[in-house]
């Protein structure tokens, strides 16, 4: 009887833990910066403070040709921002302000830009991009280490590599941790993540999260809270069978009619121009996603120094000087 009685309260014990909802932490709030292509003041960094951001990412770039196996970086002719050096300021200058890291190398692909149509024709170029690739990331995963950077990403946007040679990834996520103690995660496309197989090894899914949302030139903040509906679903399950939160490494919308849809197939000109969306896109995204316990935030796309940018009043992916900062600053101060 004694062991029956003892039996009973372990189960409903256990029970009680596997039924007990847990606490989710405070959102990722962060930035994606434009790293400067010259150097800037370190008070420049706290520009992202107004909307209360607490983490920025920083994007050294590497870059590779169109069917050609190499990847390299730190050229001299490179924008400051985006070598090694330069880098390393920035995320300098990000800890004097008391603002946490992701550092997300990323590649650019010249004669396409986007990594995501990359391939290669042969196995031996294969094995020397995974070796020119595998030296990209670890250079920073070494930069990381040294500066007490929370996350470090590692790659973005492939889609032939990421699903196709699996035990190069989980190889290099390996080398990684060997040098680099804090969290890691990969920058999946919105339509690719579901293709990887080894989530397993890092610590959040991380998506560039440009969902079409809801069609329509100027549709209401509640047509795009709904369009998130569907996403919610398919992201709440995914997360659940890795057990593993979810990251938006990149989201964010322009300022320009449709740009709750299709985002590649927006007309980019002056007198397409609308920045109420780009506002209401940001309203019914933090609605729609902010008490998910699934969701661990992200970095909104994107954040200038350049006084230009700063004033830009296009159709222009940042919400610098634009409604949607302060429905940005709002919604992250929540989350402090």
């Amino acid at each position: 009887m004694r062991i029956l009685l003892l039996s009973i309260l372990l189960i409903c014990g256990c029970l009680a833990m596997v039924m007990m909802p847990s606490e989710k932490e405070g959102l990722i709030n962060g930035v994606s910066l434009v790293n400067p292509p010259r150097e800037i003041t370190q008070d420049k960094m706290g520009e992202v403070k107004r909307i209360n951001a607490g983490w920025v990412a920083v994007i050294p770039y590497g870059f590779s040709r169109s069917g050609q196996p190499s990847v390299t970086f730190d050229h001299s002719r490179q924008w400051w921002g985006e070598q090694t050096d330069g880098s390393c300021k920035l995320i300098e200058y990000a800890k004097s302000h008391d603002l946490k890291v992701m550092l997300k190398p990323h590649v650019w692909v010249m004669g396409e830009g986007w990594t995501g149509d990359y391939t290669l024709s042969s196995e031996d170029d294969w094995e020397r991009w995974e070796q020119d690739f595998s030296a990209y990331i670890l250079n920073y995963a070494k930069v990381a280490d040294s500066m007490n950077v929370e996350i470090l990403c590692i790659g973005t946007e492939y889609r032939t590599p990421a699903k196709e040679r699996p035990d190069f990834w989980r190889g290099l996520i390996k080398e990684a941790k060997e040098i680099y103690s804090g969290k890691i995660t990969y920058a999946s496309n919105w339509d690719n993540y579901e293709n990887i197989t080894w989530w397993g090894e890092v610590d959040y899914i991380g998506i560039d999260a440009y969902f079409p949302l809801a069609e329509g030139d100027n549709p209401s903040v509640e047509e795009i809270r709904l369009g998130w509906q569907p996403v919610k679903y398919q992201l709440s399950s995914f997360s659940k069978k890795w057990n593993k939160p979810i990251l938006f490494t990149e989201y964010g919308f322009q300022s320009a009619n449709g740009a709750a849809g299709k985002h590649w197939e927006v007309d980019k000109s002056e007198s397409n121009s609308n920045h109420q969306i780009q506002a209401d896109s940001y309203e019914a995204t933090y609605q729609a996603l902010s008490d998910e316990q699934w969701f661990a935030g992200g970095f909104l796309w994107k954040w200038h120094f350049s006084e230009k940018y700063g004033n830009w009043r296009g159709t222009e992916w940042t919400p610098q000087n634009k409604p949607a900062e302060e429905v940005i600053a709002r919604w992250y101060g929540k989350n402090d």
